[in-house]
């Protein structure tokens, strides 16, 4: 006996139909949003990693020749901050480069006195409008780099640099934040430091006395993500660090290299008038990247990192 061999379509109303119909286009939609976004972070990361590194090696050895010369040849140069945790992004955070020295006479010499001696050599190289010297260390502007020399001692497995006062030499450990960066980011399937770069890029547009250093957002983000459940990309993580780092802001962070006691002692107390400003235009942040994946905007993410629609 036979039977039909038909198959079953199910019966739509026309209201079910174009319901279906819907869904679809909004899921085609969705995808097409999905891609695009993801495509564009991709594109600012690849410029972030675009630096020039012959010219800021060039600027780098040719600091390195003179001040060893002005130091008897006892200069050894070392990466350190941004750089060492591959963290940098090109243009908004410094090239941190740690001079150190081996001379025996300099571990007796003022810091702030060691600092000014280098500062005058570079400005002999680099010209003086070029050369600029902080609270701890020297800034040397060479075409778009912008690089920092922070005078350093040795000390066993340790360095030292100047205090905040430039009186004494004090101990770091910047390994320590290094590594346990580096552990982090390999615990969120390397999605952290990428995180942490366009994170930097998009504070660097906000106005200067509402950024936060390089140094402290790596921090933050540490902390941030030291529970984080959720996936494991840079746009969902990108938009879960702005939404809870102003709560963190709030309360200062131990500094784990030994430099200071807390790392973000710029922004005074807890509760601070400047820690609420900030975590303020965190919050700001927050809700420009939520509206602008609500609305599938990619002018909006655009506008976020400081480019102007297209």
């Amino acid at each position: 006996m036979g039977g039909s061999g038909g198959r079953y379509f199910p019966s739509y109303s026309p209201q079910e139909f174009q319901e279906k119909v819907q869904k679809a286009e909004d899921a085609a939609k969705d995808d097409v949003y999905e891609a695009e976004a993801n495509g564009l972070l991709s594109g600012y990361l690849a410029e972030f990693n675009d630096r020039d590194v012959d010219a800021i090696n060039q600027v780098l050895e040719k600091a390195r020749a003179e001040l060893a010369d002005e130091f008897d040849g006892t200069v050894e140069l070392k990466f350190g901050g941004s750089v060492a945790k591959k963290t940098y992004v090109d243009g908004l955070s410094d090239v941190d480069a740690l001079v150190l020295l081996k001379h025996a006479d300099a571990a007796h010499e003022a810091p702030a006195d060691i600092k000014e001696t280098c500062a005058v050599r570079l400005r002999e190289i680099f010209g003086t409008e070029n050369v600029s010297v902080g609270r701890l260390a020297i800034t040397v502007v060479k075409g778009s780099s912008t690089i920092q020399f922070l005078p350093a001692l040795r000390a066993g497995d340790h360095f030292k640099i100047s205090n905040a006062e430039g009186t004494e030499w004090a101990k770091i450990r910047p390994r320590i934040f290094a590594g346990a960066l580096t552990k982090a980011n390999g615990e969120l399937g390397n999605k952290l430091i990428p995180t942490i770069k366009l994170a930097k890029a998009i504070i660097g547009q906000l106005p200067e006395q509402r950024r936060l250093s390089g140094y402290h957002v790596e921090a933050l983000a540490m902390n941030v993500f030291g529970t984080y459940q959720g996936e494991v990309a840079a746009r969902p993580m990108l938009k879960y660090f702005f939404e809870h780092v102003g709560t963190r802001l709030q309360q200062p962070l131990t500094d784990v290299t030994g430099q200071s006691d807390h790392l973000d002692d710029y922004l005074g107390a807890a509760q601070s008038v400047q820690r609420r400003v900030i975590a303020d235009a965190c919050d700001r942040i927050s809700r420009r990247l939520k509206a602008a994946d609500a609305a599938k905007d990619l002018a909006q993410w655009r506008q976020v990192f400081g480019d102007a629609p297209e």
